[in-house]
């Protein structure tokens, strides 16, 4: 078993990758609506800085309007504790501290997007109408980090717990970019919104052509809702996590037997329940507002108890 001090540098490198990578990804989609006047006219980066920021609501209204200076406040703001620069800071900071346990290679790619987004001419290069290159660049960055963590790494505790950290932190990030869409429409699906509207969403979760390719009736809402929480074969839907979750977590939990792992196991259970015997067709009459908040909760209680178990958290 791999000492709790490295099973928590490898967990935490991995998931601020991956939220880095999420970022980045909601960004670029959120920008380039921005750029469509006929749809997004009247966009604003208000929801995104609420995401991922740690911005009080008046400095975040100060900005909301501002393209330019919202995206240099997400990517390279280091005074904003959620910003790009400060995730790759940490990740790469965790990964210096267990380099005998990752690849060479991988170790290059975080260093790859570490000197990227601290270029000199980063800021530079957003203010002179390369924003959208910046992006691609630093999107190719994460998505050549994934690959090469998946065919260099060997398979083991540190990759069970490198990936526990990818899909924990795939699926909360997926259920706050939903949660926050829908509160946009106050959670009321009664009336069918267009397709357009679920645009963005599904755009930011990569998950827009699939949509289009397996979705063929007109019932857009709840369409969506299975998409994002039920498709199993999304990539990016909650469902999808917690099936990978289950996989690493077995095997570091059956690694370590214990009274306590055996709790966080049985809690684990409790939440892929819900979304395992949901019934889908009856998601019009549940209260998704409520459904959506206690699967964040859980999911939550679960990294926390993770967390206490493996890596020695008070």
């Amino acid at each position: 078993m791999l000492l709790s001090r490295i099973a928590d540098a490898l967990y935490w490198e991995n998931r601020y990758m991956e939220r880095a990578h999420v970022l980045l990804r909601v960004v670029s989609n959120h920008y380039i609506l921005s750029l469509d006047k006929d749809i997004g006219g009247n966009i604003t980066w208000k929801s995104v800085l609420e995401l991922f920021s740690s911005y009080s609501p008046e400095q975040i209204a100060s900005i909301e309007k501002d393209t330019k200076l919202s995206i240099k406040s997400l990517l390279v703001d280091s005074s904003n504790d959620g910003s790009l620069v400060n995730i790759i800071n940490r990740s790469r900071e965790n990964a210096r501290g267990v380099q005998d346990h990752i690849t060479k290679e991988l170790w290059e790619e975080i260093n790859g997007v570490y000197h990227l987004i601290h270029h000199s001419d980063i800021e530079e290069r957003i203010d002179n109408a390369e924003t959208l290159d910046v992006l691609e660049e630093l999107i190719t960055k994460c998505v050549l980090y994934t690959g090469t963590a998946d065919i260099t790494m060997p398979r083991g505790a540190g990759w069970n717990f490198m990936n526990l950290g990818r899909y924990i932190e795939r699926c909360m990030t997926t259920i706050c970019i939903a949660e926050k869409q829908f509160e946009m429409f106050d959670f009321d699906f009664a009336g069918e919104k267009d397709i357009m509207k679920w645009r963005l969403l599904l755009l930011e979760l990569s998950g827009y052509e699939l949509y289009l390719k397996t979705y063929r009736t007109p019932k857009y809402n709840t369409n969506v809702v299975h998409q994002v929480f039920f498709n199993v074969n999304f990539p990016h839907s909650v469902i999808y996590s917690l099936r990978k979750i289950e996989r690493y977590l077995d095997s570091v939990v059956h690694e370590a037997s214990s009274p306590e792992n055996a709790a966080l196991w049985r809690k684990f259970q409790r939440l892929y329940s819900k979304l395992r015997y949901t019934d889908y067709d009856s998601i019009d009459s549940i209260d998704l507002k409520e459904f959506v908040g206690e699967i964040k909760c859980d999911l939550i209680e679960v990294s926390t108890h993770l967390g206490q178990n493996f890596f020695s958290y008070n």
